[in-house]
């Protein structure tokens, strides 16, 4: 005969078995338990969320390596609080990416859920004030009303938090880590083993990230990764995303003479490094964004039938964001922005020479600077467009460097261009038609539901590739956080709806993807 007690214990164990197998297979029950978690914790989710983004977490330069290290320190933190087995993952000198994991009896699928938790560089005096001082605001603006959390009540959901990275990305991480808390509650476990990959280095160009995968590969083993990185459509509406640009960027310096000259006494004479970066500038990019790089678009890989269809039912948004951005008008020839995005690009992201206004002189300045960034798509790469762009340049008859010239290179060579370039890499695209793409779009509209924006491609740059060619696993975006939020610019935000959203779709893709999953 079974003893009592064991008896109630197991009938304890096969209801609490019973419940789990019935929410996994119930979305709507899960949903229901999920936001019931949510509501009740709003505050502590919100507090934790501020405690994270108060650390700075500028990535790349060495002098900054210390913060990242805190950062890691207070993630580890955050997973072990909930049980979870973390560790950090690294290669040579790179800085450390934070690693979880969370088994799950009887599952037979793994998916790694990856974000990043370094962000970029941010100045006070963009801000108005710390960029690392979280602030909940009353609204979109900077100038909203400020709000004490602690003495908030209940928190409107278009009420959002200010700081650097609560977007980009301890948002999501934090949304993560929520919608784990929320199933655990809730009595479901996921559905898959989860193994949860947070990077450190993702806004300076994941240039250790490669050497990681592969020294960690039997430990990042999946048959998918989620990335939580991005925003959601510009419509607000939740999107899917199976493929991102690569982006590479140059530094480009053109000379004048060795001082500034009076531009009446030499105007007409002396060479203007600002007009000839200028002239350069005009022959790369037409005004309707056109790459003007001789061969530049030969690499590029067509779309597929069920990614034409996918980027034509996407809803339309120009008219919408052309009133809120203030502008006239938009590139492309009248295109729709999905289309375009999908197509490489060439971005003017800053010009100096010399001084205007009030410090502007009457002079022929010594040098001129641009700084550009390329978009790329399949099948393109950084070494082929550095050499379309190095050719291109010699046939304007400019002689290319890679340091500062010396008097000589100045006098012997008429037009002289320096070049600095950063590592970069290639856009990847994941097919929609795959098991695992599948099953993350079920997954995500049984939250969504029919508004649900499928994407082929997003226009910014995120490494998939670096994980499609290391782990040879497909590599899908789900994104949560607001379209306008200020991303790497001063005021970047998080919109408290797109994290109270977030958690529903993690746990959903938790909880349901090794069910949907044939």
């Amino acid at each position: 005969m079974i003893p009592r007690i064991l008896w109630k214990a197991a009938v304890v164990l096969s209801a609490a078995l019973t419940l789990a197998v019935a929410l996994n297979a119930d979305p709507g029950a899960l949903r229901g338990q999920v936001r019931a978690y949510r509501s009740a914790h709003e505050q502590e989710i919100v507090r934790e969320l501020a405690d994270f983004v108060a650390l700075r977490n500028v990535a790349g330069a060495s002098r900054d390596r210390a913060d990242i290290e805190r950062n890691a320190d207070h993630l580890i933190a955050m997973l072990q609080r909930r049980g979870i087995a973390a560790r950090r993952l690294t290669a040579g000198d790179s800085p450390p990416a934070v690693y979880g994991e969370v088994r799950s009896p009887g599952a037979t699928r793994t998916v790694v859920f990856y974000a990043h938790y370094d962000g970029q560089p941010a100045e006070a005096a963009d801000w108005g004030g710390d960029p690392w001082k979280p602030v909940l605001r009353a609204g979109a603006s900077p100038q909203a009303r400020e709000v004490d959390l602690a003495a908030a009540g209940t928190l409107d959901p278009e009420w959002r938090l200010f700081g650097r990275s609560t977007s980009d990305d301890k948002g999501p991480i934090v949304a993560m880590l929520a919608a784990l808390d929320a199933l655990r509650a809730a009595g479901a476990a996921p559905s898959v083993n989860v193994k949860l990959f947070f990077e450190g280095e993702e806004e300076a160009g994941s240039a250790h990230l490669t050497e990681i995968l592969r020294a960690h590969r039997d430990l990042l083993a999946a048959d998918a990764w989620v990335l939580g990185d991005g925003p959601v459509h510009q419509s607000r509406r939740m999107q899917v995303v199976f493929g991102a640009r690569g982006v590479t960027s140059v530094e480009m310096t053109v000379y004048g003479p060795v001082r500034a000259l009076h531009s009446g006494h030499y105007g007409n004479w002396a060479p203007n490094p600002a007009v000839l970066l200028v002239e350069l500038l005009s022959g790369l990019r037409s005004s309707e964004g056109d790459i003007r790089i001789a061969g530049f678009y030969d690499d590029v890989r067509p779309l597929i039938e069920s990614e034409r269809q996918a980027a034509a039912a996407m809803p339309p948004v120009e008219e919408d964001l052309r009133r809120e951005l203030g502008v006239a008008w938009s590139e492309g020839n009248g295109g729709r922005l999905q289309d375009l995005i999908m197509r490489p690009a060439l971005n003017l992201r800053g010009l100096k020479s010399a001084q205007v206004g009030d410090e502007a002189r009457n002079a022929i300045p010594t040098e001129a600077s641009a700084s550009i960034d390329f978009r790329l798509v399949p099948d393109q790469t950084p070494a082929k467009v550095r050499e379309r762009l190095e050719g291109h340049l010699r046939t304007q008859g400019f002689h290319i460097v890679s340091e500062e010239p010396t008097l000589e290179t100045r006098r012997a060579h008429p037009r002289i261009v320096r070049l600095t370039w950063d590592t970069g890499y290639p856009g990847a695209r994941t097919s929609m038609d795959l098991p695992a793409s599948r099953a993350v779009l079920q997954a995500v509209e049984e939250i969504a539901g029919e508004s649900l924006v499928r994407v082929p491609m997003l226009g910014g740059s995120i490494p998939m590739y670096l994980f499609t060619d290391s782990l040879q696993a497909p590599v899908i975006i789900v994104p949560i956080v607001n379209h306008d939020n200020n991303q790497h610019s001063a005021h970047e935000n998080l919109r408290l709806q797109n994290l109270w959203d977030g958690i529903e779709v993690y746990a959903n893709l938790f909880a349901r993807l090794g069910v949907v999953w044939r």
